[in-house]
C-alpha cells in the first residue's frame, strides 16, 4: 500500500498536474515559435498577477498574431497593449507591452530569433541558461525559474528542475522539501508535470486542499 506523501503526490499529479504551457495551448517542442511563447508565458507568470490572467494574455497575443519574435518587435506599442488588455493583464500592461517589445529584440538581434542558440550558447550549463535568461527585460529570477521548470520537457540539461516555489508547495502539502525524495515519490512522473503541480499547490490554497482530500489525508 503506497505511503500517505505516494498517495498526496499522486492525487496532486492526477488532478493539477497540468503544466503552464499546455493550459496556455502552446505545444511545447525543441523549436522556435514554442519555445518563444513559453519565454512569453514565462514573462508574464512572473509577475504579481493571477495565474490564469498571464496564460490567457499569452493567448490572446498569439491570436493578435505577435507568435514569434520578428513580429513582436514590429508591432506597435499599442497593439501589445490592447492584446494583453484583452486577456486581462492591465495591472502592467504598458510596462510589459515596452519590455517584450525589447525582448523581441534582443532575441532577434543577438540570437537569430531562435532561442535554441542561446542555449547552445549556455553549453548545457543550467546555470548559464538561467543567467542568459535573465538579460531579457522583465525576465527576474522567477522568470527565469519558470521557464526552465516547463522547457526541461525539451531540454534535458535544465532538469530536473523544481524551484523554490514548487518546493513551497510541497511543503504546504506536508511533502519532503528534498528534490530528490520528491522525484521519487512522482515515480515516473515528468518532473516537468511534477514542479507544476506543486507550483500550482503553493499559489492556490483550493489545489492543496482537494488534493489532500482526494489522498485521504485531511
Amino acid at each position: 500500500m503506497a505511503g500517505r506523501d505516494e498517495r498526496v503526490v499522486r492525487a496532486l499529479v492526477g488532478a493539477h498536474g497540468t503544466t503552464y504551457a499546455e493550459e496556455a495551448g502552446i505545444g511545447l517542442r525543441d523549436t522556435p515559435q514554442p519555445l518563444y511563447r513559453l519565454l512569453v508565458l514565462a514573462h508574464l507568470l512572473s509577475a504579481r498577477i493571477r495565474g490564469s490572467i498571464a496564460v490567457a494574455s499569452t493567448r490572446a497575443l498569439y491570436e493578435a498574431g505577435l507568435r514569434d519574435p520578428r513580429r513582436m518587435a514590429e508591432a506597435g506599442w499599442q497593439e501589445r497593449v490592447d492584446a494583453l488588455g484583452r486577456g486581462g493583464y492591465r495591472r502592467y500592461d504598458e510596462r510589459t507591452a515596452t519590455q517584450l517589445g525589447d525582448g523581441a529584440r534582443l532575441l532577434t538581434e543577438r540570437w537569430g530569433g531562435d532561442l535554441r542558440r542561446l542555449r547552445k550558447e549556455a553549453h548545457g550549463d543550467a546555470a548559464e541558461l538561467r543567467r542568459l535568461l535573465r538579460e531579457f527585460p522583465g525576465m527576474g529570477p522567477a522568470g527565469a525559474d519558470i521557464f526552465l521548470r516547463e522547457v526541461q520537457r525539451v531540454w534535458p540539461e535544465a532538469a530536473p528542475e523544481l524551484d523554490a516555489k514548487a518546493l513551497q508547495g510541497a511543503r504546504r502539502l506536508g511533502l519532503p522539501g528534498d528534490r530528490e525524495r520528491l522525484l521519487g515519490l512522482a515515480g515516473r512522473t515528468e518532473p516537468a508535470v511534477l514542479a507544476a503541480a506543486l507550483v500550482r499547490a503553493a499559489i492556490e490554497k483550493d489545489v492543496a486542499e482537494d488534493s489532500l482530500e482526494r489522498a485521504g489525508s485531511r
